[in-house]
């Protein structure tokens, strides 16, 4: 907790200095120039917003400190990086399946340009461009249909699309977090949480809900702008950890 709240404050303050640390310490997609090895751990670390740490740290103090009772402090450091790591993984798997998708439709755009085809390209993908722009460029093609120059500047602007994709950098320790939602849930599962701080229900029914509303929002692109697949494998690496921790004490349940 000491190390995310000293980043984001860092975040912050160099941000006066057009010190970008979200673009330099979160993980980007392998293909992208801006990925380095390392934000593989130090994105974990980084945050976008105050809302964003303050949610992740709060369910890391109120879940985070009753394993670190139970596991000791080792083992749940190991336990939280290693759910942080399958989050980081399983988003940059999706990313690449996503990646190589839209590089099938930009490759098949590339060999018959036309300015129909152009627009319902980035339509498709209209999420990873300035939709103002690129209106723009389509009613200025539309004006002048017969200019060659038009079919080759929207092939650049075409493999601009999967660049685009590879550039955006995930932050957060959410990953890392579900994990530690998932092992809460596993150990205590008759445990009331409050929601709201008025509605009671067990954790294991909260984990099952959360865990398939991320599901849901995965698939479906629900609050964009969120990493849901890292959620996901951090969670499922939290409920194979304890599972296989736990494989001899099936009886040790609260």
């Amino acid at each position: 907790m000491i190390i995310n709240g000293l980043m984001f404050l860092a975040t912050v303050l160099l941000q006066k200095y057009n010190v970008d640390l979200v673009n330099i310490l979160g993980l980007h997609f392998f293909a992208s120039d801006l990925f380095s090895p390392y934000q593989i751990v130090t994105h974990m670390f980084m945050h976008g917003s105050f809302m964003h740490i303050f949610s992740n740290m709060f369910a890391l103090w109120m879940f985070g400190s009753m394993l670190e009772n139970v596991w000791g402090p080792k083992r749940f450091l190991f336990f939280y990086l290693s759910c942080g790591l399958g989050g980081a993984l399983m988003h940059s798997g999706i990313t690449w399946y996503q990646y190589a998708a839209i590089m099938k439709d930009v490759n098949d755009y590339a060999t018959h340009p036309d300015v129909a085809s152009f627009a319902s390209l980035m339509a498709r993908h209209d999420w990873l461009v300035d939709p103002g722009k690129v209106d723009q460029f389509v009613q200025a093609w539309k004006s002048a249909p017969d200019a060659s120059e038009f079919a080759s500047a929207s092939v650049k602007l075409a493999y601009q699309l999967p660049s685009n994709l590879a550039d955006i950098p995930i932050v957060g320790a959410s990953g890392a977090i579900f994990g530690v939602l998932v092992a809460f849930g596993l150990l205590f599962p008759n445990t009331y949480l409050y929601i709201y701080f008025l509605f009671p229900v067990k954790a294991k029914y909260f984990v099952i809900f959360y865990a398939g509303f991320e599901l849901y929002a995965g698939f479906t692109g629900a609050q964009d702008g969120i990493a849901h697949f890292a959620h996901i494998g951090g969670a499922l690496v939290g409920f194979l950890l304890v599972k296989y921790w736990n494989r001899n004490m099936r009886g040790n349940f609260y």
